[in-house]
């Protein structure tokens, strides 16, 4: 028998093919697979029309993450400290970018801008930044309450099953790509391009669209609305003398939205209590539809009726836990409660001043269970105060099924908020059959612009020019997935205003911060009237 290739039989030539044809196809199928990466959070994207041009630095943007543009990571950080019940600035947990950072990213955004016209632009977040923040770890500390020290306990069996369910659930949300409810699917238009149309049995999707001018804007004047709204966002009252953002109208893609006016939002809402629950974010859409409904102009007809609710202030306290106004010529209560992580939070020790306080993840806030059968229209939110700076100013202590947190997996940072989330969503998708008049809502996170550094290391948003000149948000997914991820299913709708808000960097507080030191900017914050005002508009229209 002849050696080599050629001395092989046919029978022996068929089965190397076969094995070739074989290999070729797992290589293929593996190149084609996310094995690994499907198992990971998908990454919030931006897509936006054509003609985006950047030409100078990407701010940072909201999310537990690090955002990726064209390579190059931003840093991200969250929203205020709550010391000792004073707002103080955020504590920094990012890098700033350095001037020769800065320039290298402006120049490899420039020379990869997208100029052609069947291509969109897609922020990326970086699955590894977010793996990262693993650091971020609560550790189980000792805990002195009435009866002495004690050490974390495992959660109960019970507890520990319902973790891991939440986790699953968590986990399945963020592997799998989130579409709005509200998709549209694309079909060819005569042009033979392709062209996203509504038909009259679909619902708008409120976040798809753009920014346009709008000599009618803005709906208040930020002179006049001081019965609602604070002095600190009021940028009238302000040293800015550029107000053109309060000139831009939100125009959603291929439908409209009904024009707000405040005789027909407490005409919509006569008899009924609409709440807001969340951070100060939430506290600042809550001041906008104050001024909103009332045209920014003093109303003796609304009355403050916080006492009904246990929300008077106390004796010492800086300010009440939350506001609760009630329209008189319509029976029409708005109400905000302060809650910024959306956890039930309890001193450990209710006679020690000094007591750190047990931060359930599994349970909504009490004033929930307590009032929730009084809300017709439900509004929460959180996001900007889960990081381990926060955790620890405030002596937040995590806690799952009533003692402290031994999960590791619960222990990491953007897990934890993650868990809450839909913990939260979860419970008041439970509750919505027994109060089948709620409508109940969560808003998406808020986008925070620094630029070159954080608020104490130089970061800046002083740009007056919006980014969202002639560019169009065109994604079907929503941009924060997590919330997108926890809502899907449920009868709790997602108010969808992270990537719309994303592209108005201009219509943030910047350096004319009443309260702000030298050098600190708050790029956080919107001013009034403002963006927050699109975010009630889109509420108005669906509630």
């Amino acid at each position: 028998m002849k050696g080599g290739f050629y001395g092989l039989r046919g029978k022996e030539l068929s089965l190397i093919t076969i094995a070739l044809m074989c290999t070729t196809f797992f290589i293929w199928a593996w190149q084609k697979t996310a094995l690994l990466t499907s198992l990971m959070p998908p990454p919030p994207l931006l897509k936006l029309s054509p003609d985006i041009i950047v030409s100078k630095p990407l701010p940072s943007l909201v999310s537990p993450e690090s955002l990726i543009y064209m390579g190059k990571n931003v840093s991200l950080v969250a929203e205020k400290v709550i010391v000792n019940n004073q707002e103080e600035l955020p504590l920094n947990e990012a890098a700033p970018m350095s001037s020769a950072q800065r320039s290298n990213q402006r120049s490899v955004i420039n020379s990869n801008s997208v100029t052609t016209t069947d291509q969109n632009i897609e922020i990326h977040t970086s699955v590894s930044e977010e793996e990262a923040k693993d650091k971020q770890i609560q550790r189980p500390e000792t805990v002195v309450g009435p009866q002495g020290p004690s050490s974390p306990r495992e959660v109960d069996g019970e507890h520990k099953q319902l973790v891991e369910q939440v986790l699953k659930e968590v986990e399945v949300a963020m592997a799998a790509p989130v579409r709005s409810p509200h998709a549209s699917s694309p079909v060819k238009g005569k042009d033979d391009r392709n062209l996203t149309m509504r038909t009259e049995n679909q619902a708008c999707n409120y976040a798809k669209g753009k920014w346009v001018p709008d000599n009618n804007r803005p709906l208040y004047s930020g002179h006049d609305c001081k019965q609602w709204l604070s002095g600190a966002w009021a940028c009238r009252l302000t040293q800015r003398t550029d107000f053109a953002y309060e000139k831009l109208r939100w125009q959603p893609k291929n439908c409209q939205m009904e024009e707000f006016e405040g005789f027909k939002f407490l005409r919509k809402m006569q008899d009924k209590t609409l709440a807001f629950v969340g951070d100060s974010l939430g506290r600042q859409q809550f001041q906008s539809l104050m001024c909103m409904i009332t045209g920014g102009k003093e109303r003796h007809d609304v009355i403050d009726v916080g006492q009904e609710y246990g929300l008077a202030q106390a004796r010492g306290d800086t300010r009440p836990s939350g506001w609760v106004y009630r329209f008189l010529s319509t029976n029409t209560t708005i109400l905000y409660y302060w809650s910024s992580s959306l956890c039930d939070v309890e001193p450990i020790n209710k006679t020690n001043p000094n007591t750190h306080y047990a931060m359930h993840l599994d349970r909504p806030p009490a004033f929930l269970h307590r009032y929730l059968h009084k809300f017709d229209v439900l509004v929460l939110n959180t996001g900007h105060h889960w990081n381990r700076g926060k955790l620890k100013a405030n002596k937040w202590i995590m806690h799952i099924g009533g003692v402290p947190n031994n999960d590791r997996k619960l222990a990491m940072i953007w897990k934890a908020k993650n868990f809450t989330i839909h913990s939260s969503i979860n419970w008041v998708n439970s509750q919505l059959p027994k109060y089948p008049g709620l409508k109940a809502f969560y808003r998406t996170i808020s986008p925070r612009h620094f630029v070159g550094g954080d608020w104490n290391t130089g970061g800046s948003c002083d740009n007056t020019t919006p980014m969202s000149v002639g560019k169009e948000v065109l994604q079907d997914e929503s941009s924060d997935a997590s919330a997108a991820g926890a809502a899907k299913g449920t009868g709790v709708k997602l108010l969808d205003i992270t990537a719309l808000s994303q592209i108005r960097d201009e219509g943030h507080i910047s350096r004319f911060s009443l309260s702000a030191r030298s050098g600190v900017q708050d790029c956080l914050h919107w001013c009034l009237p403002g963006v927050p005002d699109t975010w009630n508009e889109i509420l108005f229209t669906q509630i």
